[in-house]
C-alpha cells in the first residue's frame, strides 16, 4: 500500500469513527521557519527584528497567489508580553470560503493628493457621513501624511466624533499611525475607534479599528468601493481582524515569534485539510526563503526550535465535542502518559521538566493527584462540562512553576474567563517540534488524530504508569522511543488504524541521528544522539536589563547500541574509562552516556571542564580502534588504532540500576 493510500484509508476510518460518534474535532497546527540562514537576535530567540517581516509579506504573497487567491493581508498587532516594549505583529490572511474575492483586485495607480481626496470623500458618503477626517502630523515619519476618521458602528448604522481642534500629533510609538493615535486627547464619552489613512508618497496604508464581523465586513465593502472610485491600486490594508462568527472565511495567520516565523493554520475539519494546509504552508515557505528546520554550526539538523503545535476543538464553541465528553478526555490523559514516545520523540532537543512542554509526571506533581482528576472526569455524567473541566486539570497541566501554557498538553485556551483567548475550548499538544517535510508533520498529525478516534471507542482505564527513574533513564534514549512508538501503532493497526511504520522510522532516524557506525565481520556499534534535560537555573543579572532565567545546555547524552556478536568479541572505553552494556533484548545490548560538551557561563558545575575532545575506544585483541567527537564537529571521525593502555575509572551512572552513566563522575 503507497504512502498516500495508507493515510487515505486511515483519514476515512478517522471520519467514519467521528460521524458515527457525532464528533466534530477540528486540527489546528502552528509550524514554524527560518531562513537557510538564521543570522541574529530574531533567528534565534527574539521575536521581531529587521528581516523577519519582509520573509512573512514574501510567504503571504505566495499563498495569495495560490491555495488563497482573492484573499486579503492585513498587517495586525500580534501578542504583548511582559519586557517587551511594543506588541508583537501578526500578517493576517482571509479568504472567502465560497471563493468570492474579499475586496477586488486594485487596477489603479499609486495614491495621490488628488486620489487621496477623493477616497476619504467616497468613505464618508459610503459610510453615511458628513464629514470627521482629521489630518495628523508624524514626527516619526515626517514625509508621511495621516488622516483619522473616528468611526463607531451604531444601530446598523455608522458615526463619527470630533477631534479636538488644535493641531494633533501621533505619538512616537513603534508601528503604524493606527496604533499611535493620540487617544488620551479625547473626552472620556468619546469611544476610542478609528479609521486610519496613512499615505508614505506610493502605498495608501488603510487602518481598520476593531469591529465585529458583521460591521468590520461593512466597512471593508465601503473602503473597496471607495478605492475603485478614486483609481488607488497601491494599498496595504492593516488593522484587527475579528474573528470568523459568520463561518464564512479561511483564516490564515503569520506571527513573529522568539528565533522562528510561526504559521497559524486555518481551523481543518478533517486531517486531509490539514494536510492540504501544511503542504501549502510548507510550499510558500519554500519559495520566500524559509524553511522548516535548521542546521546550528558544528552540529547536525534539527527542528526551528519554535515548535510544531497541534490543537484540537470544534467548529464552534456549541459543537467543541470535548466539553460533553470528559471520559474521553481523560482517556486520551492517560494514553499520553503511559507513552513517553508521543512527548519525546517529535519534539525538539530540549526536553524534560524545565522544557517548554513538560509531561505532568515532570511537574511535580504527585501522581495520585493525577490519578483523582482523572478519575473524576471519567465519572461526570451527561451535559456541558466545560467549566469543571478546566478548573479540575488546568492546575495539573503545568510546568514546573504554574505556567498552563508550557506543557505538553496545554489548556490555558480550553476555558479560562478572564485570559486573553482563553474560551476557545483548544486543546495544544505542545511536544511536536517542525520537521524536514510537510509530509512528516502531515504524518504526526495523522498520528495523534487516529488515537483520538481509537481512544473514543477503545477507553484507554487503569493506573497511571509508575515511570520514576526510567522516564528520564531510558526513555531519553532513542531505542527505548522507538519500542514504544511501535506499540502504539500496534494498538493503532488491531483496530485498522494501519499507519506507515517505515515512515515514522524515517523520522525517527532523523530525531536522532546516527554519529558513529561501525561494522566489523558480523559485530555492529551504533552511536545515536539521544535526549537531554537541561536544567534552568537561578536568576542572573544582564546587561541592559534586570534579571534572567538560563538553560544550561552544556550537556549531551548518546545512545550506544550494540548486537551479540560484538558485545562477546569487544568492550567499549570512553576517555579512556569502561563502558558498561547491558542486555535488554535478544542481539541488542545498550548504554547511554552524557557528557560535558561546553560549560558556557552561566551553568552547573561550572567548574568541571569540557569533556571534549570525547574518544571512544573499541578494544579488541589488545588493541584499540579509535573514533573521536571533536570541538565544533557533528560526528565521530576515524582516529586510527593504538595499544591499549591500562583502563580507567569505569563509566558511572547517577543513580543505581540507570542505564545511562555521567562522565562528570569519577
Amino acid at each position: 500500500m503507497s504512502k498516500r493510500n495508507w493515510q487515505q484509508v486511515a483519514s476515512a476510518k478517522i471520519n467514519e469513527t467521528f460521524q458515527r460518534h457525532n464528533v466534530r474535532l477540528t486540527l489546528g497546527g502552528e509550524p514554524t521557519f527560518v531562513p537557510l540562514q538564521p543570522i541574529g537576535p530574531e533567528w534565534n530567540y527574539s521575536a521581531v527584528g529587521p528581516t523577519k517581516l519582509g520573509y512573512a509579506q514574501a510567504m503571504a504573497k505566495a499563498l495569495l497567489a495560490r491555495e488563497m487567491r482573492g484573499g486579503v493581508a492585513f498587517f495586525s498587532p500580534g501578542k504583548s508580553y511582559p519586557g517587551e516594549v511594543n506588541p508583537r505583529w501578526a500578517i493576517r490572511l482571509l479568504a472567502n470560503r465560497d471563493g468570492r474575492p474579499v475586496v477586488r483586485r486594485k487596477t489603479g495607480t499609486a495614491a495621490g493628493s488628488r486620489s487621496l481626496g477623493m477616497f476619504r470623500r467616497q468613505v464618508l458618503a459610503g459610510l453615511g457621513l458628513r464629514s470627521g477626517w482629521k489630518a495628523m502630523g508624524d514626527t516619526l515619519h515626517k514625509s508621511h501624511r495621516v488622516w483619522v476618521l473616528l468611526l463607531d458602528d451604531e444601530n446598523g448604522g455608522w458615526k463619527s466624533s470630533h477631534w479636538p481642534d488644535e493641531d494633533l500629533e501621533l505619538t512616537t510609538a513603534e508601528g503604524p499611525a493606527g496604533l499611535r493615535l493620540p487617544f488620551h486627547r479625547l473626552a472620556s464619552e468619546v469611544p476610542r475607534r478609528a479609521l486610519t489613512l496613512e499615505w508614505d508618497g506610493e502605498t495608501a496604508s488603510i487602518f481598520l479599528p476593531p469591529f465585529l464581523q458583521k460591521p468590520f465586513l461593512a466597512l471593508l465593502q465601503v473602503l473597496d468601493a471607495s478605492l475603485g472610485e478614486a483609481g488607488i491600486g497601491a494599498v496595504a490594508f492593516q488593522g484587527y481582524v475579528p474573528s470568523d462568527e459568520l463561518g464564512c472565511w479561511t483564516h490564515l495567520g503569520l506571527a513573529a515569534d522568539p528565533g522562528v516565523l510561526e504559521v497559524n493554520l486555518p481551523a481543518c475539519a478533517t486531517w486531509d485539510e490539514y494536510d492540504f494546509w501544511i503542504q501549502a504552508a510548507a510550499r510558500a515557505a519554500e519559495a520566500s526563503g524559509l524553511r522548516s528546520w535548521k542546521k546550528p554550526e558544528g552540529n547536525l539538523a534539527e527542528g526551528t526550535g519554535g515548535g510544531n503545535h497541534l490543537l484540537w476543538g470544534g467548529p464552534t464553541l456549541d459543537e467543541n465535542p470535548f466539553f460533553s465528553r470528559p471520559a474521553w478526555l481523560a482517556s486520551v490523559l492517560r494514553y499520553w502518559q503511559r507513552h513517553p514516545a508521543l512527548a519525546y520523540l517529535f519534539t525538539g532537543v530540549y526536553v524534560g521538566a524545565s522544557s517548554q512542554a513538560p509531561r505532568t509526571d515532570e511537574s511535580a506533581r504527585d501522581a495520585y493527584d493525577l490519578e483523582m482528576a482523572w478519575s473524576f472526569l471519567e465519572n461526570l455524567g451527561a451535559g456541558d462540562h466545560r467549566g469543571v473541566i478546566s478548573e479540575t486539570l488546568r492546575h495539573l497541566q503545568t510546568d514546573v512553576t504554574g505556567n498552563s501554557h508550557r506543557s505538553e498538553i496545554s489548556f490555558d485556551k480550553f476555558w479560562n474567563p478572564g485570559w486573553p483567548a482563553g474560551t476557545l475550548g483548544l486543546i495544544e499538544f505542545r511536544a511536536i517540534e517542525s520537521l524536514p517535510k510537510a509530509s512528516w508533520m502531515s504524518a504526526v498529525a495523522l498520528l495523534w488524530t487516529s488515537l483520538a478516534a481509537w481512544l473514543l471507542e477503545n477507553p484507554c482505564r487503569g493506573p497511571l504508569a509508575r515511570l520514576e527513574e526510567e522516564l528520564h533513564d531510558r526513555f531519553f534514549l532513542p531505542g527505548f522511543l522507538w519500542d514504544d512508538l511501535v506499540e502504539i501503532l500496534g494498538d493503532l493497526r488491531g483496530a485498522g488504524y494501519d499507519l506507515s511504520e517505515e515512515l515514522f522510522r524515517q523520522i525517527w532516524n532523523w530525531k536522532f541521528p546516527v554519529l558513529l557506525a561501525f561494522e566489523q565481520d558480523s559485530s555492529s556499534l551504533t552511536v545515536r544522539r539521544a535526549h537531554e534535560s537541561w536544567p534552568l537555573l537561578c536568576e542572573t543579572p544582564v546587561d541592559g536589563g534586570t534579571t534572567s532565567r538560563f538553560v544550561d545546555t552544556s550537556m549531551q547524552r548518546l545512545e550506544f547500541a550494540v548486537n551479540d556478536a560484538f558485545a562477546k568479541s569487544a568492550t567499549l572505553r570512553i576517555a579512556g574509562r569502561p563502558l558498561a552494556l547491558r542486555r535488554i533484548a535478544d542481539d541488542r545490548w545498550v548504554a547511554g552516556l552524557r557528557f560535558r560538551r561546553t560549560n558556557l557561563y552561566p551553568s552547573l558545575h561550572p567548574g568541571i571542564p569540557p569533556q571534549m575532545p570525547l574518544e571512544v575506544e573499541i578494544v579488541r585483541d589488545g588493541r584499540a580502534k579509535v573514533f573521536r567527537l571533536g570541538h565544533g564537529e557533528a560526528v565521530f571521525r576515524n582516529a586510527g588504532t593504538r595499544s591499549v593502555g591500562r583502563p580507567g575509572v569505569s563509566c558511572k551512572a547517577g543513580r543505581k540500576g540507570d542505564l545511562t552513566c555521567d562522565l562528570r563522575i569519577r
